[in-house]
């Protein structure tokens, strides 16, 4: 779990932390991202092995980058970037082994292809949301995660249970913590 008071911090100040060795500006950098870098070989078909291998090896090629960015502010771009160069990589080891990718599908994917501007586009909108649940309050947080991101969805008895609640004011606190929400992700202009 990332500290609470990197939340808030740029980019620019985590990456300025993590060059000084704060470990734990490190692991909300990563925290940040984790779900966006791990999202795009899932797109690419990858499975969750494959995709947690990719995972590691992004966030290794960030470490050692680190020092070396340019545009700290621009880092989720570098690292859906970087992140297709790896599923790229990836997919053309797959496609040796089994070949049931042809060339056109390749190259949609290559590492020097731009990367498909309806995939940005949503890979850039779900790190906003990632983000707008990361600021919600906790309680309202948890509860989002609980009732939209669990798989199978839990039923409400189970949300109540988890949170503390009672069963009866599972809607109400719903309905306020997605209040909140999307007054986030219009400021954020979603």
């Amino acid at each position: 779990m990332s500290p609470s008071f990197a939340n808030d911090w740029t980019n620019t100040r985590l990456v300025e932390e993590c060059l000084r060795g704060n470990e734990q500006a490190w692991h909300a950098l990563v925290d940040r991202y984790k779900n966006l870098i791990y999202s795009i070989p899932i797109r690419y078909g990858a499975k969750p092995q494959d995709a947690a291998d990719i995972f590691q090896t992004v966030c290794i090629d960030l470490f050692n980058e680190l020092p070396r960015l340019r545009n700290v502010e621009a880092l989720q771009g570098w690292l859906i970037r970087v992140t297709t160069n790896k599923c790229y990589h990836w997919k053309r080891r797959q496609n040796a082994q089994a070949s049931d990718w042809d060339d056109d599908q390749m190259e949609t994917i290559s590492g020097d292809a731009p990367i498909p501007p309806d995939w940005l586009v949503g890979l850039e909108r779900e790190q906003m949301i990632r983000e707008a649940i990361a600021s919600l309050p906790p309680r309202c947080k948890q509860m989002i995660e609980l009732l939209f991101f669990e798989h199978p969805p839990l039923p409400y008895n189970e949300v109540a249970e988890r949170l503390s609640l009672a069963r009866g004011s599972i809607g109400f606190i719903r309905g306020r913590c997605l209040k909140r929400l999307k007054r986030i992700l219009e400021e954020k202009g979603i």
